[in-house]
């Protein structure tokens, strides 16, 4: 049997739980699309990491982890922007959603959370194994 098969190297669990999450984020991203008549890279993004992904193309990787850098920067700009308006005015650095207040630390730990979760998954081994291209 070829030791490259999908036999000897199946899908991993860590991989399938991000292609879920991609599959919901791909969902959304198609619908905030329609919603604002307008694609931004951030959102729409996701779409050809998931096609690269399910089929298991040779640039799956390099697409994920570009992705992913993308994710970073505007996550990295997102946080300073947050933490130069709370030097300026305190009282206004809120979020809400639906009128319900969400706290800020737990926005930021969520999204620590996520993207090292998804950093795992794009730099481990097993997923390196999965998306190498078959000899």
């Amino acid at each position: 049997m070829n030791k490259f098969s999908t036999v000897n190297n199946p899908l991993p669990r860590r991989l399938i739980i991000l292609m879920a999450f991609y599959v919901l984020l791909s969902i959304l991203a198609l619908l905030r699309s329609y919603a604002i008549q307008g694609i931004d890279l951030f959102t729409i993004g996701v779409i050809p990491v998931l096609f690269g992904l399910v089929k298991r193309t040779h640039w799956a990787s390099l697409v994920l982890k570009i992705y992913l850098a993308i994710q970073t920067l505007a996550m990295l700009a997102l946080s300073t922007t947050a933490i130069i308006a709370y030097q300026i005015t305190p009282e206004d650095v809120k979020v809400e959603f639906n009128g319900v207040s969400i706290p800020v630390p737990a926005i930021a730990l969520s999204a620590v959370l996520i993207l090292g979760y998804q950093y795992w998954v794009a730099f481990s081994q097993k997923t390196t194994q999965y998306l190498k291209p078959d000899c």
